[in-house]
């Protein structure tokens, strides 16, 4: 799979795997790439990248056509404007809350009056080699945008959300739900809750539904809900458990 055909796969329900990025280095993602994972997320809310180095990121993944997301650090033109430009295939903007929100987003991710500023000459545009009907069919196939569901409110307004032409999928963020439903034992039952409303809602829209998990086997508890794209911990998480796993190895000998 590569960045022509992501957006296609993802909304035909394919079950994709892919993981976060918290390393602001080109040569993970090299690596990354090899895994057999179908994409990778660069973390630009809650890891160190500065427009520099996830520019760096993206020219690696666009040179090995492996499709790679920008998780923006807030949902600002500037912001999506930036990560789309440098060659992201997508991207994930958190908190998502509300119907407004969600088009605001989704304009500043697209061509056209009041939306996605135009610039020939990026990476994503092909360094001023194509023509500007070429480029703009590349946007509409080609660009995917993600709303984060993670507040109470974001789940109340879900479905009006999910409809919101331009958005192409909901991620459930499982975490800020839980701290927001109070982070006790009553707010397991009220995410569960939550996760069925955004993917029921996801179904409703023709919407990809999405989410992230520590671990493989806990993707196959949610595949219930209707989610088909898997956000899988981390390199770091990877890497720590991997490192862990054989230092007890050695450890018990």
């Amino acid at each position: 799979m590569g960045f022509a055909d992501f957006r296609e796969r993802m909304l035909s329900g394919e079950m994709l795997a892919g993981t976060f990025v918290k390393t602001p280095s080109y040569e993970v993602i090299e690596v990354l790439a090899r895994s057999g994972l179908d994409f990778v997320c660069l973390d630009g809310e809650h890891s160190p990248f500065d427009r520099g180095r996830m520019d760096a990121c993206l020219a690696m993944a666009r040179a090995l056509d492996f499709p790679v997301l920008a998780r923006v650090g807030s949902g600002t033109a500037e912001n999506i404007l930036q990560a789309l430009d440098s060659g992201a295939v997508g991207i994930v903007v958190p908190h998502v809350d509300s119907v407004a929100k969600a088009q605001e987003v989704a304009k500043a991710a697209r061509f056209g009056n009041g939306g996605r500023g135009y610039a020939g000459s990026t990476r994503w545009a092909g360094f001023a080699t194509r023509a500007m009907p070429d480029v703009l069919a590349q946007s509409r196939e080609e660009t995917v945008v993600i709303a984060q569901i993670e507040e109470p409110e974001a789940v109340d307004a879900v479905a009006e959300i999910a409809g919101v032409e331009g958005i192409d999928g909901l991620f459930a963020g499982p975490a800020d739900l839980t701290v927001a439903y109070g982070g006790d034992a009553a707010a397991v039952e009220k995410l569960e809750m939550a996760l069925d409303k955004i993917g029921k809602a996801a179904k409703a829209a023709g919407k990809t539904y999405m989410s992230f998990v520590p671990k493989a086997e806990k993707a196959r508890d949610w595949v219930s809900y209707g989610m088909t794209m898997f956000f899988i911990a981390s390199e770091h998480a990877m890497m720590m458990n991997a490192a862990r796993a054989e230092a007890e190895g050695i450890h018990e000998l």
